[in-house]
C-alpha cells in the first residue's frame, strides 16, 4: 500500500472517531453532555439541572443529615422499602456499583422509607447482598416528598453542585459496566457537573 491510501485510511478514521465522540458525548461545539446509556430505559434526564429540594434523613446512628452535606460528590440517591420487591432486587446492583465506582467521587445513596430500626435495615441489606451499602431512613417521607415521588424504587442522580441530572422510576441496571461508565464520566468531567 503506497503512502496516499494509507494518508487517507488514517485521516478517516480519525474523523470516524472524532463523529462518535460527538455523537457519545452530545459535543456540540459546547460543553460535554455524557448521554445515559440504555440500560437506564427508565432513566430521564431532567431540563435546566434544577437545584435538589433541600431535605434530610438520619443515618445509622439516628442523627439528621442533610442531603446538602454530600455536596462535592455525584449522588445516586435511591429510595426503596423492604416489601418493594423491585427495590429489593435492585439493592445488590447498587452495593456491586458503589464498590466499583469507590466513594470519592461517587456516592450510592440508599434511603429506607419505612419506620424501621437501623439493626433491621442493616440486617436486611446484608441478607440481600447489599450489606456494605450505608443506611439511611426517612421514617417522615420528607424525601418522597420532596423529590415528588410516588413510585419505589426511585432514583435521582445529583451532581456535584446539588442539581438534579435525572430520574428513573422503577429499577435499572446499576452494575452494568456501561453505566459504571456513565457514572464515572460524570463524577471526572467537569463540564458535564
Amino acid at each position: 500500500m503506497n503512502s496516499r491510501p494509507r494518508l487517507i485510511l488514517i485521516a478517516a478514521g480519525l474523523v470516524a472517531v472524532t463523529i462518535a465522540v460527538a455523537v457519545l458525548y452530545g459535543n456540540s461545539g459546547g460543553n460535554v453532555q455524557l448521554v445515559p446509556p440504555p440500560q437506564l430505559d427508565k432513566f430521564k434526564l431532567t431540563a435546566d439541572r434544577p437545584a435538589v429540594p433541600e431535605v434530610s434523613f438520619e443515618d445509622a446512628t439516628g442523627m439528621t443529615v442533610p442531603l446538602s452535606s454530600f455536596k462535592g460528590r455525584v449522588v445516586l440517591l435511591n429510595l426503596w422499602a423492604t416489601w418493594c420487591a423491585p427495590c429489593v432486587a435492585e439493592l445488590p446492583d447498587l452495593a456491586r456499583a458503589q464498590a466499583a465506582l469507590g466513594q470519592d467521587k461517587v456516592l450510592v445513596l440508599p434511603i429506607d422509607m419505612e419506620k424501621l430500626e437501623v439493626a433491621k435495615i442493616e440486617a436486611f441489606l446484608k441478607e440481600h447482598e447489599a450489606g456494605s451499602l450505608p443506611v439511611h431512613a426517612d421514617r417522615t417521607l420528607a424525601v418522597m416528598r420532596g423529590f415528588e415521588a410516588f413510585a419505589l424504587p426511585f432514583t435521582v442522580l445529583i451532581d456535584a453542585e446539588g442539581r438534579e441530572i435525572g430520574r428513573a422510576s422503577g429499577p435499572q441496571d446499576w452494575d452494568h459496566p456501561d453505566v459504571v461508565a456513565y457514572l464515572r464520566g460524570l463524577a471526572e468531567s467537569p463540564t458535564a457537573q
